[in-house]
């Protein structure tokens, strides 16, 4: 419980934000505030400036060594003989077996399949030995001392639940403040949302947080968009860096602990060279069957998964946009992105940024770290596999765009392996299909040609087509083994801590981890197809776009999810009833496959329903500790996002028609808007349509979108405004 009375003035700076905002925090996730409907005194929306140079770094130029250019540890070196060289026998023991399945004789479309094994059979077995290379992963500690960084807090936000974004921060906040850390931490959010309406909800919300924040809280929205979240990032770096010295990365779903964000400090305050830790965030907050399979899946194997990782990146390892610390000195210095030349999706600008960020830290010699050990981080999930699918077309691009980049001029090999890695978790769906078409056309060729035993003129002895279905069968078991191992070496990793306990006990961790797989292989067929034609779009030149994300999303109604697997039914049926008539006993292997596809209605429909994702919590299934007991930030955060968002405007009409609304709105404005006249052109026509309307009504059906966005940032407009007759 916090004292308010504890919180002195002299925790903000003078002129920048009143920390006697703090008498109204609630103390407990039941507790409220003093009312909302009259804005308290904030100050200015944004701080001083204290500008940084962040200048655009060329991928040609080799960097100057920055501070750590020694060689990895012997821990790291022997993770990594381990992941890769493990992956590499692998590799080999595969290929020999395939090539001595087929025999001597090996035909050209064998040698396909034989590539396209040997790709897929490396991924699955390095997704074996990387987890293997957790057992040299370091122990991590965190230093004791002294520690005055001052720490910023940004969440950039598009388009976002402005409710449950002000809650996340009104939590986290509080969390602050309770673990010390209110005298030099800020939170700053970054908003890149154009819409007026979307816009009106957020600077409401975000002026009830600073109500009842005790730690200063500022917005800056921004009128364009260039560069996107790594564009948004950038220019509070270029505008206020100097005010700070480390940087925490929020998603707007996400939220680390203050105890986290307290340790992440230490750790990169007590070494020097330390340019990013990343935290290994856990998904929290499923409600449908989908939600909570991905998060159980998280939950479970991602520790094990992480300590892997942690283990062969060493001081090289890789940013995944939130949920990170960052040195801020070394961000400004490395990480200015330039667009790339040429049009999307493979020019324009980054998005998967942070895996760039990552390599150009590396590459002037910052540690890049994964601090596998910390707990308190958190994010949400895709409700649904349709709203995933969403999800994963902008990151393919992303990912994609990677390939232009991976043999720039000083990045460390390790990070080009985060690139490939990055390629090939999108590539590997078309991978995985076309080794199907070709086993499938393999197949009919055998059944549908009639084999020639004597290719020579003079052959004396027949050459007797060869395959060894046994030999096969064991690399099949070999495959699915280095699948499904890593899953039952973290189930029996969880059954040794408190982990299996707090997911419901042993047998009940066991039957969830056995239904996640059963569902997870109906699901696997669909999201291959899916990504393959998402790769196909990317490599004919269509652009992802960049639209808002969704957060909690909703059962889609049949006509929508019979559009969207139509394809994917009609294709399991036809490979279904071909192969039934010429080659029965391929169903055996390809039944999982067919399954998923045929069933892909019904698994996107019932995976997306919040009722069976409470069927399956009422059995104990895919339960994880988090949701047995929610961490208190993340039950302060639902409190406050309710209270917060329990009367946010509807509509632009608020804005002239409440007082106490106009005054809030006001508080988040600067004085006096500067900028070009090109750049006020929409308020200079949005003042004139103002000026002949009769009503407030009527101003809003003269203004366009553009128009009406101007009006909810111009001090000038609104008070115009909300002079006319309502």
């Amino acid at each position: 419980m916090i004292d308010v009375n504890e919180v002195s003035e002299t925790t903000s700076q003078p002129g920048s934000y009143p920390a006697s905002k703090a008498r109204n925090l609630p103390l407990s996730a039941e507790e409220g505030w003093v009312a909302l409907d009259l804005p308290q005194p904030q100050g200015p929306a944004t701080p001083p400036e204290a500008p940084l140079d962040m200048p655009e770094q060329d991928f040609r130029a080799r960097p100057p060594m920055g501070p750590d250019s020694r060689w990895p540890g012997l821990g790291a070196i022997a993770a990594r003989l381990v992941a890769f060289g493990g992956a590499a026998a692998i590799a080999w023991i595969g290929w020999r077996q395939m090539v001595l399945t087929f025999g001597s004789n090996v035909t050209l479309l064998q040698s396909v399949l034989l590539v396209l094994f040997a790709v897929t059979f490396t991924w699955v077995g390095f997704s074996f030995t990387s987890m293997m290379a957790g057992i040299f992963a370091r122990r991590l500690r965190t230093p004791d001392g002294p520690n005055d960084a001052r720490i910023a807090v940004v969440m950039p936000v598009y388009h976002e639940n402005a409710a449950a974004t002000a809650g996340l921060l009104a939590a986290l906040a509080r969390d602050l403040f309770r673990e010390g850390l209110g005298d030099r931490a800020e939170i700053f959010v970054l908003s890149d949302s154009y819409d007026p309406d979307a816009v009106l909800e957020e600077m409401t919300a975000i002026s009830r947080l600073r109500d009842i924040s005790p730690v200063p809280v500022w917005y800056r929205r921004r009128s364009s968009n260039r560069g996107r979240k790594a564009g948004n990032v950038g220019e509070f770096v270029r505008r206020w860096g100097g005010r700070y010295d480390q940087l925490v990365v929020l998603d707007a779903d996400s939220v680390v602990g203050a105890a986290t964000i307290k340790t992440l400090s230490a750790r990169m305050n007590a070494d020097p060279a330390i340019g990013l830790i990343q935290t290994m965030p856990m998904l929290v907050g499923g409600q449908t069957i989908f939600a909570r399979l991905t998060q159980f899946a998280g939950r479970i194997y991602g520790p094990a998964i992480a300590r892997g990782v942690a283990a062969w990146s060493g001081d090289s390892g890789n940013f995944w946009g939130h949920n990170a610390i960052i040195r801020v000195s070394a961000f400004a210095q490395c990480c200015g992105l330039p667009e790339l030349p040429g049009k999307p999706p493979f020019g324009g600008a980054i998005l998967s940024h942070d895996f760039v960020e990552a390599a150009l830290l590396r590459r002037a010699g910052w540690k890049v770290r994964l601090d596998h050990d910390l707990r308190q981080s958190f994010e949400g999930c895709p409700p649904t596999l349709l709203d995933m699918a969403v999800r994963e077309r902008r990151w393919a691009q992303g990912n994609l765009q990677h390939a232009r980049l991976i043999f720039s001029r000083g990045f460390a090999w390790i990070s080009r392996v985060h690139f490939v890695i990055g390629i090939l978790g999108f590539l590997m769906s078309p991978i995985w299909l076309a080794m199907i078409l070709v086993g499938l056309a393999l197949s009919a060729n055998v059944l549908l040609s009639r084999p020639d035993y004597f290719p020579q003129t003079y052959q004396l002895f027949p050459t007797w087509p060869t395959f060894d279905p046994v030999r096969m069968l064991w690399l099949f078991v070999a495959a699915m083994s280095c699948l499904l191992v890593p899953k039952f070496i973290a189930i029996f990793r969880a059954w040794l801590r408190p982990l299996a306990k707090d997911s419901g006990g042993n047998a009940r961790l066991l039957a969830s981890a056995m239904f996640e797989i059963v569902l997870s292989a109906l699901i696997a067929p669909v999201q291959m197809l899916i990504q393959t034609r998402q790769i196909i779009e990317i490599l004919r030149g269509r652009d992802s776009g960049w639209e808002a994300q969704v957060r909690a999303g909703q059962v889609p109604p049949w006509s929508v999810v019979l559009r969207r697997h139509a394809i994917h039914v009609v294709t399991g049926l036809a490979t279904l009833i071909v192969l039934a008539f010429l080659a029965p006993w391929q169903l055996v292997w390809l039944s999982p496959i067919l399954a998923g596809l045929i069933l892909s209605p019904l698994t996107s429909r019932w995976s997306a329903s919040p009722v069976f994702g409470r069927w399956a919590r009422r059995q104990g299934l895919l339960v994880t500790p988090e949701e047995r007991q929610p961490p208190e930030v993340l039950t302060a955060a639902h409190a406050l996002d309710f209270r917060i968002g329990g009367d946010l405007p509807s509509g632009l009409g608020a804005l002239g028609q409440d007082a106490a609304l106009r005054a809030r709105i006001l508080g988040l404005l600067p004085d006096n808007p500067h900028g070009p006249v090109e750049e006020r052109l929409d308020a200079i026509s949005a003042e004139a349509k103002i000026a002949h309307a009769a009503s407030q009504t009527q101003a809003l059906g003269f203004l366009d979108p553009s128009e009406q966005l101007a009006l909810v940032e111009n001090r000038a407009l609104i008070e115009a405004f909300s002079k006319l007759p309502a």
